[in-house]
C-alpha cells in the first residue's frame, strides 16, 4: 500500500513539474500551446548531468516544445559538418532577456481569471517558465495604450508640481511588475523608456508629429525622468536603467501617429551633458544605467558618435539601445563597428515585434516563421556584441491590441479572454531557448560552424560552469552535425528540420 502511495505521489510530482504542450493548429505554418485554468505547459529548470552526458532541448515546427533528450560525448575524431567550440576565446557578457510591461500587456493579463493570470506570469518569469530577467517599462503612454497621455498634462508646469502617475500605472503596470519581481525572487532588472513629453514641453505642442523638446524645457525633461523613478520607488519598484527616449526618429516620419520626442544627435548630446547626465548622477538613482538611441540600427554608429563626441557626455552614458525594424536594409556590421568605437558601452536590443505584412496578420497564430525571425535576429546580434534582447508587448489580444492608433502587431503570448485561455506562439519558444538557458552573466565563447548558412550557431559559458550551444536549423530537412568540445569530445546529433535546439553540458 505504501509503495502505491509513493508511486502516485511521484507521478503527481513529475506531472506538476513538467506539463506538456496542449497543441492547437490554426493552419498558419505551425502550432500554438494552449493554456487555461487547468493546464499550461512548463519547462523545469535543467538538472546538472555529469560528463560525458549532455542535455538536448528541441522545439520545432512539427510541434515539439523544449523536448528533452540525453546524449553523450564520445572520444573526438574527424567528422564532417563540425560545430567546434572554443571556450578559451571569450566575448560579451549577457545582461538579460525579456519584454515590455505596456498598458496593452497589463490590460490583457487583467482580462483573464486570476489563476490563468498566474499561469501566464509564471510562463514568463518563474523557474518553470522561460525565466525573463530584463524588462522594459514605458514612462507614460505608448501606442499600445488606449489613450495618449503623459504624467503632467494640462497647462505649462516647469516645476512639475502636478506630476502624477496615471491610472494605468496603478492598474496595469505596477501590480504585474511586482508579481514578476516576486516570481524571479527580485532577480528581474527593469529599464524605463519615455515615448512623449507633456505637450507643453514640445515645439509642436502635440504628443505626435514633427515635435522636438523646447530648449527651455531641457532641464524640466530631465527632472521628469527623476520624478518617474521617485514615484515608482515609492511603489516599491526600482530601476536598473533608463533610455534617452523611444525612437526619436519618429518625429521625422510623415503621418506618424506614435507619440514621440524628436532629437538630433547634437542636441541629444547637449541634453545628456548639461541636463540628463548630471541630474541622474546627482539624484538618489545615481547608479542607474543610461542608454542612448533606443532606435533603429540605421543610426549606428554615426548618431552615437555625434552625440558622444564630448568625452564628458560619453562618461554619462553606459550603453546603446537598438531596435530591429529596419534591419533588412542595414547590415549587422554597423553594430560591430559601434562596439569597436565604444568598447566600454554595452549594446542592448530593446524592442522587436512581428506585424502585418502584405495582408498577413497582424496576429498569425502558430507561425513558425515569425519565431524563426526572432532567433535569426537574436543570434546575429549575439555574434556582434549585443548583450541581451528585449521583445515588445509581452501579451496582446487576438487583434494584436489594444492600441489607440490601430498599430496592431503580433506577440509571443496572445490572450483569448472570451475563452478564458491564452496561446503561446512559436515566438515564445524561440525566445525561451535563449532566456531559459543563457542566464545573466553568461559569457559568449567562440564557435566555428562549418555548416551551410541556414544553420546558425552561438555558444556561451554560463555562471554555473555549464556550456550552452544554441543551433537554429532553418532547413526543411534534418541536419547531421558533430559538436566538438576540446575538453569533452564529440557529440553526434541529428538536428530536426525547422527547429531550434539548445545543448547544455557541464
Amino acid at each position: 500500500m505504501f509503495a502505491k502511495i509513493f508511486l502516485l505521489l511521484f507521478l503527481l510530482k513529475g506531472f506538476s513539474e513538467a506539463q506538456e504542450c496542449l497543441s492547437r493548429d490554426y493552419d498558419h505554418g505551425g502550432t500554438v500551446c494552449v493554456c487555461n485554468a487547468t493546464h499550461c505547459d512548463t519547462i523545469p529548470k535543467p538538472e546538472k548531468v555529469e560528463p560525458p552526458e549532455l542535455l538536448v532541448y528541441t522545439s520545432n515546427k512539427a510541434g515539439l516544445r523544449f523536448h528533452l533528450e540525453k546524449k553523450k560525448f564520445e572520444p573526438s575524431y574527424l567528422l564532417d559538418n563540425q560545430i567546434i567550440i572554443n571556450p578559451e576565446k571569450k566575448y560579451q557578457t549577457i545582461l538579460g532577456w525579456g519584454g515590455a510591461f505596456t498598458d496593452a500587456t497589463g490590460i490583457n493579463i487583467a482580462s483573464l481569471e486570476e489563476d490563468v493570470q498566474r499561469k501566464l506570469l509564471e510562463s514568463y518569469f518563474s523557474k518553470n517558465g522561460i525565466e525573463y530577467s530584463l524588462c522594459r517599462v514605458p514612462i507614460g503612454g505608448t501606442d499600445f495604450s488606449v489613450r495618449a497621455y503623459s504624467y503632467d498634462d494640462g497647462e505649462e508646469d516647469k516645476n512639475l508640481t502636478n506630476f502624477k502617475l496615471a491610472e494605468e500605472d496603478h492598474q496595469y503596470k505596477i501590480p504585474y511588475i511586482r508579481k514578476a519581481l516576486n516570481l524571479t525572487e527580485n532577480n528581474l532588472k527593469l529599464f524605463a523608456s519615455a515615448w512623449t513629453a507633456p505637450k507643453w514641453m514640445k515645439t509642436n505642442e502635440e504628443y505626435t508629429g514633427f515635435g522636438f523638446l523646447k530648449d527651455e524645457m531641457f532641464q524640466t525633461w530631465a527632472n521628469y525622468f527623476v520624478k518617474f523613478l521617485d514615484n515608482y520607488q515609492e511603489q516599491g519598484v526600482e530601476f536598473w536603467g533608463i533610455t534617452t527616449g523611444n525612437e526619436p526618429s519618429l518625429a521625422l516620419v510623415p503621418l506618424n501617429q506614435i507619440n514621440n520626442v524628436g532629437w538630433d544627435a547634437t542636441e541629444m548630446g547637449k541634453w545628456i551633458l548639461n541636463n540628463l547626465g548630471p541630474t541622474i548622477r546627482n539624484s538618489t538613482h545615481s547608479n542607474i544605467k543610461i542608454m542612448i538611441l533606443d532606435d533603429q540600427r540605421l543610426f549606428l554608429p554615426w548618431f552615437v558618435d555625434l552625440a558622444l563626441k564630448d568625452n564628458t557626455t560619453r562618461n554619462y552614458v553606459d550603453g546603446v539601445a537598438i531596435h530591429w525594424y529596419l534591419n533588412n536594409i542595414v547590415p549587422i556590421t554597423v553594430v560591430n563597428e559601434t562596439h569597436s568605437q565604444f568598447p566600454e558601452k554595452f549594446i542592448l536590443a530593446t524592442e522587436a515585434c512581428n506585424g502585418p505584412l502584405l495582408g498577413v496578420g497582424p496576429v498569425v497564430l502558430g507561425s513558425w516563421d515569425r519565431g524563426e525571425y526572432y532567433s535569426v535576429d537574436i543570434i546575429e546580434d549575439l555574434l556582434n556584441w549585443v548583450e541581451g534582447w528585449v521583445d515588445w508587448n509581452m501579451v496582446l489580444d487576438l487583434t494584436g491590441g489594444p492600441t489607440y492608433i490601430n498599430n496592431n502587431v503580433d506577440s509571443p503570448i496572445i490572450v483569448n479572454a472570451t475563452a478564458g485561455e491564452f496561446y503561446k506562439q512559436p515566438m515564445y519558444y524561440h525566445l525561451g531557448h535563449f532566456s531559459k538557458f543563457l542566464p545573466r552573466d553568461s559569457v559568449r565563447i567562440d564557435v566555428n560552424n562549418t555548416r551551410e548558412e541556414n544553420v546558425l550557431v552561438v555558444a556561451f559559458q554560463r555562471p554555473d560552469s555549464a556550456t550552452a550551444v544554441i543551433i537554429l536549423n532553418r532547413n526543411e530537412n534534418v541536419v547531421s552535425v558533430s559538436v566538438v568540445d576540446p575538453y569533452k569530445g564529440t557529440a553526434q546529433l541529428e538536428i530536426s528540420e525547422k527547429s531550434i535546439t539548445t545543448l547544455l553540458y557541464w
